[in-house]
């Protein structure tokens, strides 16, 4: 055998190794059973996502890694892997294109840098309330969304309730939207929400979630935009005294999958997963709701001064956003939106 001949055998050796190596990080078989001759083979799929185990969402998947098993009779199941030990939700993402993970769960403003038609969620006041919200989301228009990122090996199986995000801030209450003039907020990355805090006139500053307490603190940023929960949970009214309920974003959560991984399920166990995955969703709602609850009243407990604001006055500052808009898909879906009836 010549010498271009086995080296050409041992690259394709090593490169069959790696492809099962990678495979086996995100989907492994196991023995479950009694008895060696009633064994049977148990596929478990990782899941990575940013949370803390005392969120709603998390709690969700929890749950959704309960009713799937049920469903499965123990024969499908999914480790979670929470707080980012896996890396960021911006890597997870990218893990799920590569093939290595099998599931993570991102912000739909985040899958606005992967799909740009997701930035139809970061416009502010696309809803015009929660059951106007839920009837765009479990429609055709939001099961066509899940599926728009299937080019880009990305399936979204359900959304998750993410809230509405409000402004707070560390020295001053934003009571009127001139408040918001010359100061620095903490945005997401995503083009959308830098835009729509320039349209407040006020400075967009992308920083990770991580580091937001450190920079409330030490006064980088001026304030920040999240819903409730999020705010009490991260212990940011240590840190920022008002809260402002304009309620100017609402933004979902999505659970994805690798359709790398999900091209490989059987029909059975695809049904089983997304039978489960609509469950958690629906089971997310009501921890959602309970959690907002607690965390107003969290908030208050906490001498943070809760702002109800004219909401009509924030929305007609932003709405010029809307005749700005350059992508064309972006646009329809918009139109779409507002012609949802609840």
């Amino acid at each position: 055998m010549s010498r271009r001949s086995s080296l050409f055998w041992v690259g394709l050796l090593l490169g069959i190794f790696g492809s099962t190596i990678a495979f086996a990080f995100f989907l492994r078989k196991e023995k479950t059973g009694g008895n060696q001759s009633a064994q049977q083979e148990q596929m478990v799929l990782k899941l990575g996502h940013g949370l803390d185990t005392s969120h709603p969402v998390h709690k969700s998947m929890e749950y959704m890694k309960e009713r799937l098993e049920e469903l499965s009779g123990g024969t499908v199941t999914i480790d979670i892997y929470p707080s980012s030990v896996l890396g960021s939700e911006t890597q997870c993402i990218e893990q799920l294109q590569y093939g290595s993970l099998a599931m993570t769960k991102t912000s739909v403003a985040s899958m606005e840098n992967f799909i740009p038609e997701m930035a139809v969620f970061s416009l502010p006041y696309v809803f015009r309330s929660s059951e106007h919200y839920w009837e765009v989301l479990h429609g055709l228009l939001g099961q066509r969304l899940l599926e728009k990122g299937k080019s880009k090996y990305l399936l979204g199986l359900c959304y998750y309730d993410a809230g509405s995000r409000n402004f707070y801030t560390s020295q001053k209450p934003i009571r009127s939207p001139k408040d918001l003039k010359g100061l620095k907020i903490r945005v997401m990355q995503s083009a959308t929400s830098m835009q729509m805090i320039e349209a407040f006139e006020a400075s967009p500053t992308p920083i990770d979630w991580g580091e937001l307490y450190s920079s409330l603190a030490q006064g980088t940023v001026d304030g920040a935009e999240n819903n409730l929960p999020s705010f009490t949970t991260n212990k940011h009214y240590e840190v920022a005294h008002y809260f402002t309920r304009n309620a100017h974003t609402r933004i979902p959560d999505m659970l994805l999958i690798s359709t790398k991984v999900w091209d490989k399920l059987s029909p059975q166990a695809q049904g089983w997963i997304q039978q489960a995955a609509k469950e958690s969703s629906d089971y997310e709602r009501k921890l959602w709701d309970e959690k907002t609850t607690e965390a107003l009243e969290d908030a208050k407990a906490h001498n943070v001064e809760v702002i109800d604001v004219d909401v009509d006055a924030f929305a007609e500052k932003v709405r010029p956003m809307y005749d700005l808009i350059e992508n064309q898909n972006v646009k329809e879906l918009l139109k779409e939106i507002q012609e949802v009836k609840p």
